[in-house]
């Protein structure tokens, strides 16, 4: 499976009140898709207000992280996550 890099900013500023102000110059990080699920934000976006994948991204997770969570990580839960990503190679 291949993955393409996209940078993910915050929306444009021509979509005022639909989301958080775009961050200054050079704050932005990078963030690793599997192309299908970039070919899948595309199919989605297009027609609609967004102009890249990055922005619809960037508008859905600011969105979700505005809600409060509701549902905590038992101690299981979270030992097994950090397992994984320790397998995967994204912690220590």
């Amino acid at each position: 499976m291949s993955a393409r890099r996209e940078a993910f900013s915050s929306p444009s500023p021509s979509r005022a009140g639909m989301g958080p102000e775009p961050p200054k110059e050079g704050t932005t990080r990078t963030v690793v898709l599997p192309e299908e699920t970039v070919r899948a934000i595309e199919a989605r976006i297009r027609g609609s207000a967004f102009d890249s994948a990055d922005a619809f991204v960037a508008f859905v997770l600011a969105r979700l992280l505005e809600e409060p969570s509701t549902a905590a990580f038992s101690e299981e839960d979270e030992r097994l996550l950090k397992e994984r990503l320790r397998s995967l190679g994204y912690i220590d």
